[in-house]
């Protein structure tokens, strides 16, 4: 079920260009003094404390520091992540002041990511352009390809990569490795070259278009340590979303986003992950320690950690309750037209029942069950949807012309809402997962919705990726202290003031490095 949100109105473009902050403090913009940029300084009790270094990548702890850009920074996942496909891999990107970036892809056999595949090594240029016209909040960017390698982690990998290009891609790859080919630990061979026009990545599905959408968050976040009080800065960086169907992913120019990428210095706490990427390259892949497996067990109150963003323009925050005695679950879905989830438009209840999961078969890790949706209830929060339900057809949302603002009605009469794309009863096939994070909460991750807008109605349309995960509410404690009823998402500063300013764009990306060079 995945009704579309009514906007009403376009952002504010100096708000739009800059990517905004998350729900935990609130900045002041002052001028700095040597650059005369813009600066932010947190009004917070205690200034966050100074990052601890992270240790060398492999071979740089020799080499002597190369003159420093300010603005190159580093950005890496927290977990394993998993795309559609499903494709398990780690991301480790770094951007520099003059424009050029390098990223690293390193994929995995396992959803642990602890049997590496192969690595990408992606070389080009990033140029931020405007405030999104699609997505509240994002960046539009364009980017450009110079060079894109990859080095193998054993001969099955390289066997099962050369027979993809040399079956599928175009002219000038068909014997891109000669079959038979011994594997050659740490060699890197070139897929595509700007300077050369070669270009062999289609038959791996890759695009880069996820730089194509860029945001920026920052928050803080309490220190965890024992005897220690203050919060700590924590850096985000939320790029476009890749398109669930393989084939389309190739041309999808994202509005949604995947899960952030943590700054190398300032990210969450414990990160154990962070480092380890950090310090990985294409010889050395990052091995990600190992988790305990849970067992599927569905039942009590799941939350969303932050005001989620998905394709075609959705901004919503989602509440769960599942019934494990009966196999029964409602659940709360609430619209918003920003970023930030403060603008209420509509509120979808939800319930019905599920079958027994069983484990899947093409997505290891993960979970599969049958969801049915039986009764709805919609309540519309701004005049807009009011007026949108009230010009719907008589007989196909509810009862006809009786929609008001902050009053809910019941649509299960009327088998649904065909205004909001709810169809009753109805019946999809997801995918669940569930694991502990670094501070031991649990979380809940559903199927990923399919990108184009349409339902998991079927088995064979059934999510081989997830969506950004629930917490349970048991541990959901402080950060969701002003989470009231889920239909305000935010945190309010010592005077109660909103605690939300934009950022400005000059501080898109993380920390400065050694500049590093593919020759």
């Amino acid at each position: 079920m995945r009704p579309q949100p009514h906007q009403t109105s376009h952002p504010n473009p100096s708000q739009a260009l800059s990517p905004a902050l998350s729900h935990f403090g609130s900045r002041c913009p002052l001028r700095s003094p040597k650059s005369g940029h813009q600066v932010w300084e947190a009004l917070v009790p205690a200034a966050a404390p100074t990052p601890t270094p992270l240790p060398p990548r492999p071979g740089e702890g020799s080499r002597p520091a190369h003159p420093q850009p300010q603005a190159a920074q580093d950005g890496l996942p927290r977990r394993c992540e998993v795309r559609p496909g499903p494709e398990f891999l780690t991301r480790s990107y770094l951007f520099y002041a003059n424009r050029l970036f390098k990223a690293y892809q390193f994929y995995y056999w396992d959803p642990s990511c602890r049997e590496p595949s192969y690595t990408l090594v992606i070389k080009g240029k990033l140029r931020l352009r405007q405030a999104s016209w699609i997505t509240r909040g994002a960046t539009e960017a364009d980017y450009h390809l110079h060079k894109v390698g990859i080095v193998f982690h054993s001969q099955k990998a390289m066997r099962e990569v050369a027979s993809w290009i040399n079956q599928t891609s175009g002219q000038g790859c068909g014997g891109f490795l000669p079959p038979g080919r011994a594997w050659a630990p740490g060699a890197l061979y070139e897929l595509l070259s700007a300077k050369t026009e070669r270009d062999c990545t289609a038959a791996l599905g890759f695009a880069m278009h996820e730089l194509s959408l860029v945001r920026v968050e920052k928050h803080y976040q309490p220190l965890l340590q024992p005897g220690q009080s203050g919060r700590q800065l924590v850096e985000e960086l939320y790029l476009g979303d890749i398109h669930t169907d393989w084939v389309e992913r190739l041309h999808y120019r994202p509005t949604g986003y995947q899960r952030p990428l943590q700054s190398a210095v300032h990210h969450v706490h414990p990160c154990p992950a962070c480092g380890i990427i950090y310090r990985a390259d294409e010889h050395h892949p990052p091995i990600l320690p190992a988790g305990a497996q849970l067992p599927m067990q569905l039942s009590g109150s799941w939350v969303s950690t932050h005001c989620e963003v998905r394709p075609a323009v959705l901004f919503l925050t989602r509440y769960f309750i599942f019934h494990g005695n009966n196999h029964t679950w409602e659940g709360y879905y609430y619209h918003y037209s920003d970023p930030l989830c403060k603008q209420p438009t509509f509120t979808i209840y939800a319930s019905g029942h599920y079958s027994q999961g069983i484990p899947s078969s093409k997505v290891r890790g993960g979970t599969e069950l049958a969801f049915k949706v039986t009764q709805a209830r919609v309540t519309p929060m701004d005049p807009v949807t009011v007026m949108m339900l009230n010009s719907s057809e008589p007989g196909s949302c509810g009862l006809a012309s009786s929609w008001s603002p902050g009053v809910e009605q019941d649509i299960t009469a009327t088998n649904g809402c065909l205004a909001l794309g709810i169809k009753l009863p109805h019946t999809e096939y997801e995918l669940f997962k569930t694991e502990h994070d670094t501070r031991d909460r649990s979380l809940l991750y559903i199927g990923e919705r399919p990108t184009d807008g349409s339902s998991p109605d079927s088995p064979d349309k059934r999510p081989t990726s997830y969506q950004a995960p629930l917490v349970q509410c048991a541990g959901a404690s402080e950060e969701f202290s002003n989470y009231v009823s889920l239909k305000y998402l935010g945190r309010k500063d010592a005077n109660g003031k909103e605690a939300l300013k934009p950022l400005p764009v000059a501080f898109l990306l993380f920390i400065a490095l050694p500049f590093l060079r593919w020759d």
